[in-house]
């Protein structure tokens, strides 16, 4: 089996367990991964729940869509990344409701739109920043992405959801499902006195 195959294979798995259990809905969410000669992404307008290993659209190394079903409209979001972080082999986008409702919280601080709850939230998804509200499909959105890209591993778009990479496919879900709940742990406790961690908890988990 090739590493395409297995990619191929991967994607559909992750993605239908995701839409199993509620993370995206519809045909919202995409995925894609790197491989020996560009990537792989979902198609535009597909439901996670239900992919075809056999379309996903595949772009070669200048990201020109070459074979199977159109990619994703948000292609430039995943581009971005891997533009400015070499190590990331795959991304996450997702339409998740707790993220999504950080997002749309008029007090939520785009420096640090989750407070450091928990130490997998730290080590997984790291510095999260908050980009502002673009209409999707905006070359404005892509770039304000590829520039966070450069700082951060992950982000969330503001009323939109969380965009995430990884070193590898699992490292992305892996990260974006710690997002996703420990969203739904800052919204349950708002209005509650909470110990997060300290920033020196925070500097030497980040350390290691």
């Amino acid at each position: 089996m090739t590493q395409e195959t297995r990619a191929r294979e991967a994607i559909c798995r992750l993605a239908a367990s995701m839409f199993q259990r509620g993370l995206t809905f519809g045909s919202s969410g995409n995925l894609s991964v790197r491989v020996e000669d560009g990537w792989l992404m979902t198609p535009t307008n597909a439901s996670m729940g239900d992919l075809d290993p056999a379309r996903l659209a595949k772009l070669d190394d200048a990201g020109r869509p070459i074979a199977g079903d159109p990619p994703t409209k948000e292609a430039a979001l995943h581009l971005g990344f891997y533009e400015k972080r070499s190590a990331v082999g795959a991304v996450v986008h997702l339409h998740s409701t707790y993220s999504v409702a950080v997002s749309l919280l008029e007090d939520t601080d785009p420096e640090a739109p989750i407070p450091p709850l928990t130490a997998y939230y730290v080590m997984r998804v790291g510095n999260l920043k908050m980009l502002p509200y673009f209409p999707p499909g905006d070359p404005a959105l892509a770039e304000a992405v590829r520039e966070a890209a450069a700082r951060t591993p992950a982000v969330l778009l503001a009323n939109h959801g969380p965009v995430v990479a990884g070193a590898s496919l699992e490292a992305a879900v892996y990260a974006t499902e710690e997002l996703e709940e420990t969203a739904k742990l800052h919204l349950l406790l708002r209005g509650e006195r909470t110990r997060p961690l300290t920033a020196a908890q925070v500097t030497a988990l980040l350390a290691r």
